[in-house]
């Protein structure tokens, strides 16, 4: 069955929720982002692929001050493929000195009792012009 229109929205907000609970700390409220078996693949920035909700929360507070001050989502896209509901985004991380680094987060939705949760994300960096 097709996506809602309010569907949309829901999965819209879910993904823009992810930098408002990153930048305030609120690890705690991972729940509302993240099915518990989530796969979040980072290897891209040396990390691997983190499995779970307190795999993506210890290494958060193990980057400590590393993390971005900022997360700035943009571009969502939304998919549906073979049965899934994919979500494509652009991200923007502002650093503690003022850098600033651009992402694409490739992200599969899945809706839940609770509501829509991402159980894949994959975070690719984004470091040349032209898709080079």
């Amino acid at each position: 069955m097709p996506l809602s229109e309010q569907d949309r929205r829901e999965i819209t907000d879910l993904i823009s929720l992810h930098g408002h609970l990153m930048d305030a700390g609120e690890l705690d409220r991972m729940t509302e982002l993240f099915t518990p078996d989530i796969t979040y693949d980072v290897s891209d920035f040396g990390y691997g692929s983190l499995h779970g909700i307190e795999a993506i929360r210890a290494a958060a507070l193990t980057a400590g001050d590393a993390n971005p001050v900022a997360h700035h989502v943009t571009n969502i896209i939304i998919t549906e493929s073979d049965n899934q509901i994919l979500v494509q985004s652009k991200g923007i991380g502002i650093q503690a000195d003022g850098t600033a680094g651009s992402v694409v987060y490739h992200d599969t939705v899945t809706h839940q009792p609770e509501g829509w949760r991402i159980t894949y994300r994959k975070v690719t960096p984004r470091k040349a012009p032209l898709g080079r």
